[in-house]
């Protein structure tokens, strides 16, 4: 995962976690303690996705710090001409046009609601989205979990059940096969999993 994409991400030397944060924080609290012990295996995460994050470490913490600045690399490029053909819609809106194909039935049925097929379809589709909100942070929070267990804990005793019990939206069976983990790994898969557990959670 790109680090400068990042909002806040979790490392660990080890089995210990050695920062947690903010990007920046973290990315230089890894390259000191890279720096002070080259032989150290880290390993860095989103804090919400338990995506894996890299550091490119390459020369001085400033160097790895100015890295991490979107601004940086954009400041070299030519800016966009505004001169470029407009496509369909209205991108100022944030309203983008797209192909949709729908059966003859329905194109009348959309025709004949108050406002038209457009406002229709959006209704629907907030709707749907909405209904399906709480299914999708827990699959969301699950696949996360999993996800960071899988790099950490993969040959930790009771893996394979703490993942049947993460799945099962399980947590009292999940707080029970975790105890024996390090630590810190044990805390921060629960933390994933406590958003699988309760979809509600806003992420932290």
């Amino acid at each position: 995962m790109d680090a400068a994409a990042t909002q806040a991400c979790t490392a660990f030397a080890g089995t210990q976690r050695l920062a947690a944060g903010p990007v920046r924080d973290v990315a230089r609290a890894v390259k000191i303690h890279v720096d002070a012990h080259p032989e150290s295996q880290v390993l860095v995460f989103d804090r919400t996705t338990a995506q894996p994050v890299e550091f490119d470490l390459r020369g001085t913490v400033e160097d790895v710090l100015a890295r991490l600045d979107p601004t940086a690399s954009s400041a070299t490029q030519p800016a966009e001409s505004d001169s470029r053909p407009r496509g369909p819609g209205r991108p100022k809106l944030g309203v983008i046009a797209r192909e949709v194909t729908l059966l003859p039935r329905h194109w009348d049925w959309l025709a004949a609601q108050p406002g038209g097929a457009s406002v229709t379809l959006r209704k629907l589709v907030e709707d749907a989205r909405r209904a399906a909100e709480g299914a999708d942070r827990r699959r969301t929070a699950q696949e996360a979990a999993y996800r960071f267990m899988s790099a950490m804990a993969g040959n930790a005793a009771g893996f394979e059940e703490a993942t049947r019990a993460l799945f099962a939206a399980d947590a009292a069976a999940f707080e029970s096969l975790t105890h024996s983990w390090p630590a810190d790994v044990r805390d921060f898969a629960r933390e994933l999993a406590s958003r699988a557990f309760n979809p509600q959670q806003e992420a932290a």
